[in-house]
């Protein structure tokens, strides 16, 4: 009985992420945008924030979902964004690497 909760719960979670991907990636593209953006030196207050509150949202969900390596990419990028002269190769960096946690290409 155990071993069929389980997998039923494994099965709502996966069918919760496929469920999700469009918002996940969204996410992921305004997280880059943000990184490009510290890039070239146009990352706005607005934007900064926004990539915050994404970062931070990764951080504290993608657990859930099994991306454990994800969880602290989003970590690492909340709080580079948060630091006040982020690193911007460093931000380019992870938000790749979340990417490619999240989706791996095969």
């Amino acid at each position: 009985m155990l071993e069929q909760a389980q997998s039923t719960t494994k099965q709502l979670i996966a069918t919760l992420w496929l469920r999700n991907q469009p918002q996940v990636l969204e996410r992921l593209a305004l997280l880059e945008h943000a990184a490009a953006a510290s890039a070239s030196g146009t990352l706005t207050p607005d934007l900064q924030q926004q990539a915050v509150d994404i970062a931070h949202k990764f951080a504290g969900s993608l657990g859930m979902f099994g991306f454990h390596e994800g969880t602290l990419k989003a970590r690492e990028m909340e709080q580079h964004l948060k630091a006040p002269a982020a690193d911007p190769h460093r931000l380019a960096t992870l938000a790749a690497e979340l990417r490619e946690s999240l989706f791996p290409i095969r």
